[in-house]
Protein backbone atom coordinates (compact mmCIF):
# COMPACT_ATOMS: atom_id res chain seq x y z
CA UNK A 1 0.00 0.00 0.00
CA UNK A 2 3.01 2.39 -0.68
CA UNK A 3 0.84 4.04 -3.16
CA UNK A 4 -0.91 5.54 0.39
CA UNK A 5 1.81 8.15 0.54
CA UNK A 6 0.94 9.53 -2.98
CA UNK A 7 -2.52 10.29 -2.23
CA UNK A 8 -3.61 13.66 -1.42
CA UNK A 9 -6.22 14.49 1.48
CA UNK A 10 -9.17 14.82 -0.49
CA UNK A 11 -8.19 10.74 -1.47
CA UNK A 12 -7.78 9.57 2.03
CA UNK A 13 -10.78 10.95 3.06
CA UNK A 14 -12.42 9.08 -0.43
CA UNK A 15 -10.91 5.91 1.11
CA UNK A 16 -11.38 5.96 5.20
CA UNK A 17 -14.90 7.95 4.90
CA UNK A 18 -15.51 6.96 8.64
CA UNK A 19 -11.98 8.15 10.25
CA UNK A 20 -12.96 10.86 8.25
CA UNK A 21 -16.02 11.72 10.10
CA UNK A 22 -14.23 11.43 13.66
CA UNK A 23 -11.65 13.54 12.65
CA UNK A 24 -14.02 16.16 11.68
CA UNK A 25 -15.70 15.48 15.58
CA UNK A 26 -14.33 12.87 18.27
CA UNK A 27 -11.22 13.76 16.84
CA UNK A 28 -11.00 16.89 15.23
CA UNK A 29 -9.52 20.55 16.53
CA UNK A 30 -12.06 20.90 19.59
CA UNK A 31 -11.90 16.60 20.74
CA UNK A 32 -11.78 18.02 24.27
CA UNK A 33 -15.25 18.80 24.16
CA UNK A 34 -15.78 14.92 24.05
CA UNK A 35 -13.72 13.63 27.34
CA UNK A 36 -11.80 15.33 29.70
CA UNK A 37 -8.97 13.10 28.69
CA UNK A 38 -7.50 11.36 25.32
CA UNK A 39 -8.79 8.25 25.99
CA UNK A 40 -11.88 8.99 27.24
CA UNK A 41 -12.68 10.58 23.79
CA UNK A 42 -11.68 7.42 22.29
CA UNK A 43 -13.77 5.55 24.73
CA UNK A 44 -16.42 7.79 23.39
CA UNK A 45 -16.14 7.89 20.26
CA UNK A 46 -18.33 5.10 18.74
CA UNK A 47 -21.38 6.84 20.88
CA UNK A 48 -23.76 8.43 18.37
CA UNK A 49 -23.12 6.13 15.15
CA UNK A 50 -25.51 3.44 14.27
CA UNK A 51 -24.02 -0.24 13.91
CA UNK A 52 -23.36 -0.11 9.94
CA UNK A 53 -20.71 3.39 10.46
CA UNK A 54 -19.16 1.12 13.36
CA UNK A 55 -18.10 -1.78 11.72
CA UNK A 56 -17.10 -0.04 8.46
CA UNK A 57 -15.14 2.16 10.69
CA UNK A 58 -13.58 -1.55 12.16
CA UNK A 59 -12.94 -2.41 8.84
CA UNK A 60 -11.05 1.16 8.00
CA UNK A 61 -9.35 0.54 11.03
CA UNK A 62 -8.21 -2.52 10.39
CA UNK A 63 -6.84 -1.85 6.70
CA UNK A 64 -5.15 1.48 8.14
CA UNK A 65 -3.31 -0.48 11.06
CA UNK A 66 -1.89 -3.25 8.35
CA UNK A 67 -0.10 -0.50 6.46
CA UNK A 68 3.62 0.87 7.56
CA UNK A 69 4.50 3.71 9.94
CA UNK A 70 5.31 6.15 7.04
CA UNK A 71 2.09 5.65 5.42
CA UNK A 72 -0.08 5.77 8.88
CA UNK A 73 1.66 8.81 10.00
CA UNK A 74 0.18 10.54 6.07
CA UNK A 75 -3.13 9.41 6.78
CA UNK A 76 -3.56 11.07 10.15
CA UNK A 77 -2.45 14.03 9.63
CA UNK A 78 -5.09 14.28 6.77
CA UNK A 79 -7.96 12.48 8.80
CA UNK A 80 -7.35 14.00 12.64
CA UNK A 81 -7.01 17.53 13.51
CA UNK A 82 -5.34 16.91 16.64
CA UNK A 83 -1.65 15.20 17.44
CA UNK A 84 -2.18 11.95 20.05
CA UNK A 85 1.51 11.65 20.28
CA UNK A 86 2.42 14.96 21.71
CA UNK A 87 1.67 15.70 25.38
CA UNK A 88 -0.09 19.31 25.34
CA UNK A 89 -0.04 21.46 28.10
CA UNK A 90 -3.48 21.78 27.78
CA UNK A 91 -6.07 20.48 29.27
CA UNK A 92 -4.25 18.76 32.12
CA UNK A 93 -3.59 15.61 32.27
CA UNK A 94 -5.06 14.73 28.56
CA UNK A 95 -2.64 12.08 28.16
CA UNK A 96 -0.73 11.04 25.36
CA UNK A 97 0.22 7.75 23.03
CA UNK A 98 3.21 6.88 22.00
CA UNK A 99 2.60 6.47 18.27
CA UNK A 100 -0.06 6.36 15.87
CA UNK A 101 -0.34 2.84 15.65
CA UNK A 102 -0.75 2.75 19.30
CA UNK A 103 -3.21 5.51 19.13
CA UNK A 104 -5.20 3.72 16.53
CA UNK A 105 -4.92 0.43 17.77
CA UNK A 106 -6.84 2.13 20.93
CA UNK A 107 -9.33 3.17 18.79
CA UNK A 108 -9.88 -0.05 17.31
CA UNK A 109 -10.34 -2.06 20.33
CA UNK A 110 -12.75 0.46 21.20
CA UNK A 111 -14.68 -0.04 17.96
CA UNK A 112 -14.21 -3.82 18.33
CA UNK A 113 -15.73 -4.10 21.54
CA UNK A 114 -18.93 -1.67 21.46
CA UNK A 115 -21.82 -3.90 22.33
CA UNK A 116 -24.16 -3.54 19.07
CA UNK A 117 -20.33 -4.74 17.02
CA UNK A 118 -19.97 -7.57 19.51
CA UNK A 119 -23.83 -8.61 19.08
CA UNK A 120 -23.58 -7.53 15.38
CA UNK A 121 -27.22 -5.80 15.62
CA UNK A 122 -28.41 -2.78 16.72
CA UNK A 123 -29.13 -2.73 20.67
CA UNK A 124 -32.23 -0.52 21.77
CA UNK A 125 -31.39 1.81 24.11
CA UNK A 126 -34.75 2.68 25.38
CA UNK A 127 -36.52 -0.54 25.96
Amino acid sequence: MSTLLNLTKYDIFDLFPRLTNLGASSFGEDADTFGDTLCEVIDDAPRGHRLPFKQQAVNELRTLLSCNDAEIDHVTWALIRIDPTVEPEEPPNWGSFPSLRAFWSAVLHVFENDPEVQAGKEIDRNP
